[in-house]
Order: structure tokens, then sequence, then C-alpha cells
């Protein structure tokens, strides 16, 4: 939690997060430390391991892991510029932001980034900057919105 609270920190502002929503809890008899960030549409929670798993590794292709989270970006301006911004907080730049033809809807602009302990995410936008949008409160959506 030394490593992860600090970059989550820094990231979740950027993607949308209010920091000052964060809250946390610890149970010590269960090895629980949990720290919950808050956007209107998604909680997001990490938390510690408990001590038998204290030396795992992340491997996202294990069966029940995560393999990766995605965000939706406005726009591909926005995902440009959230690319620097991701550098400048020390994220694992996986992939510079680009156009993937091979994935759907056509348009698939995105970049992929770790945190620092491994975990995947990818910020990605199907729209040609310039296209009409529809207005939104918040900066950035699930991937349940991209594919509905």
């Amino acid at each position: 939690m030394s490593v992860a609270v600090p970059f989550y920190d820094k990231l979740l502002p950027i993607l949308g997060f209010d920091i000052q929503k964060r809250v946390s809890a610890v149970i010590e008899k269960h090895e629980f430390h949990v720290v919950e960030y808050t956007h209107p549409r998604l909680i997001f929670a990490i938390t510690s391991p408990r001590s038998a798993f204290a030396g795992d590794t992340i491997n996202r292709r294990k069966p029940g892991a995560l393999h990766h989270l995605a965000f939706k970006a406005e726009s591909r301006a926005e995902i440009d510029r959230l690319h620097s911004e991701l550098k400048g907080i020390g994220a694992t730049i996986v992939s510079p932001p680009r156009e993937y033809p091979e994935y759907t809807p056509p348009g698939y602009y995105a970049l992929y980034f770790k945190d620092l302990e491994g975990i995947k995410y990818e910020i990605v936008c199907t729209k040609h900057d310039g296209e009409q949008k529809p207005h939104t409160a918040t900066r950035l959506a699930t991937m349940a919105e991209v594919y509905g």
C-alpha cells in the first residue's frame, strides 16, 4: 500500500476521480487495508495483500485475475494529453497512443500503461477528433460504455 496509494493518488485525479472523496479502512484481524476512490460512475478500490500472498507476482492471465481495465476518453487529443501526464507520474507506458485497426469499432485509438506493480490499463477513444459527441459531465467512462 505504501507504493500503490501515492501512485493512485496521482493517477485517479487524472482520470476524473475526486481525491477528496478517497476513503480508507483497516481491519487488522483480517489483514485488510482498503483505499477507495469515488467517481460518479465507478468506485475504484485497492487492497493490501494477505501476508500469504505478499510475495506473489501479478499475472493478468491467471484464472480470476484482472486482464486490464479500460477507460474511455472524449477525444484522441485527450488521450495524447493523458499520455504526457501518465509519464509524469511514473506510469510504465506499454504502448503509446495510436490507432488499432485490428480492434473494433473502427477508429479505435488507445494507449496502454501499467501501474508501479504491473497492473495494465487502457485509455481509449473510438471517435476521430471533431466528430459530434454527446455532452458528458465526466471526463472518462468505463469500458462498458464503449461496447454498450
